[in-house]
């Protein structure tokens, strides 16, 4: 008889242990990756420590918040109008709220009206010195300074104080050209409509307005500020380009920056500008870094023109001069003698001028 070849016998795993092995598989693949790591690498161990829900009393204490003393409650006092306290003496003890106080409103008329004779300035020494000439029509000059007014006046009337329409012209140190910009400046501005300029002469230790100008100098801004019994309107001197009007340095008396710190020069300044919407003033001033006037004419006025020239001032000084004049509240810079452009562009080109 041959006998059946037979394999090896099979061994059958009981169904509730197949069932079982299938859930855990389907657990398994439910399971993120990271509870899967946890379970492979034993960090389930790993728990937070316990916290117990009442502290001891030594440790309660140590970690207790701490209580702030109740304040003692205050009633309420009813609230009384402004009238209610009128004709009636106050509590002893008792303090009154001062009302808030109201800004003054400028007056509508100017305390000074500039007036007097008007002097000829001659147009041709205007031009010899590369001024700019009121009546020779439109130049690359006066295109120039145009764009100066502009900021100048935008500037005046968002701030709308007399402050706001003083602006100091100064440069750094000499041979910058700050007397050449402060003259094309108060030209340019007194070509606007219904405008004053009042240029005033502050180098009092090297007065050149005057002298620029044709015009014999005599006593002027320091002489207001030295005597306090005359009038600065007597002082000014008027020319005949409609709305210039020029105030001299005046005498030198070796104590300027003193004058310039009294309360004085806020009176006199004041009484140029309250109540004239419609008037500048221009400051000539020294150089910030030769002479102390420029630093305290900074605390009189709203705007200043600091002076660059090309070439010539250097980053460090222009720094220092702007350190000097942080009193006052709007510095811009004005480049001088500048002859690149890196947009190429010429003012006055369009009026067939190339100069």
């Amino acid at each position: 008889m041959s006998a059946k070849k037979s394999g090896p016998a099979k061994k059958r795993v009981p169904a509730k242990k197949v069932a079982s092995a299938k859930k855990g598989e389907e657990k398994a693949k439910r399971t993120s990756l990271f509870e899967r790591a946890s379970g492979a690498f034993g960090l389930d161990n790993l728990a937070p420590a316990a916290v117990p829900d009442k502290l001891e009393d030594e440790k309660a204490k140590k970690f207790a918040p701490r209580r702030e003393p109740e304040k003692p409650s205050v009633p309420e006092t009813p609230k009384r109008r402004a009238s209610d306290w009128i004709g009636q003496p106050a509590a002893p003890g008792s303090a009154i709220a001062a009302p808030a106080p109201v800004a003054t409103p400028e007056p509508e008329d100017p305390a000074v009206i500039l007036s007097g004779e008007k002097r000829q300035i001659v147009r041709s020494l205007l031009r010899e010195q590369g001024l700019i000439d009121p009546d020779g029509g439109a130049s690359t000059l006066l295109e120039e300074f145009r764009i100066v007014k502009r900021q100048v006046l935008s500037a005046a009337k968002a701030d709308g104080t007399p402050l706001s329409r003083r602006v100091l012209v100064c440069s750094p140190h000499t041979n910058e050209g700050k007397t050449f910009c402060a003259l094309n400046l108060a030209m340019a501005l007194a070509g606007e409509r219904d405008m004053e300029v009042l240029l005033v002469d502050a180098d009092f230790g090297k007065p050149s307005i005057m002298g620029k100008l044709g015009l014999e100098a005599g006593k002027g801004f320091m002489d207001v500020l030295a005597d306090p019994a005359t009038h600065v309107e007597d002082f000014v001197v008027g020319t005949n380009i409609p709305g210039l009007w020029i105030l001299p340095a005046g005498k030198r008396t070796g104590r300027d920056s003193e004058y310039l710190a009294s309360e004085r020069t806020w009176t006199v300044l004041n009484r140029l500008t309250r109540g004239a919407p419609n008037r500048i003033l221009v400051f000539d001033s020294p150089p910030t870094l030769a002479a102390t006037p420029a630093a305290e004419l900074a605390k009189h006025v709203g705007q200043a023109l600091l002076v660059a020239r090309a070439d010539m001032s250097g980053r460090a000084a222009l720094e220092d001069a702007i350190d000097l004049l942080s009193a006052c509240p709007d510095i811009k810079l004005l480049l001088n003698d500048a002859t690149f452009s890196p947009s190429g562009r010429k003012f006055g080109s369009y009026y067939g001028y190339e100069e």
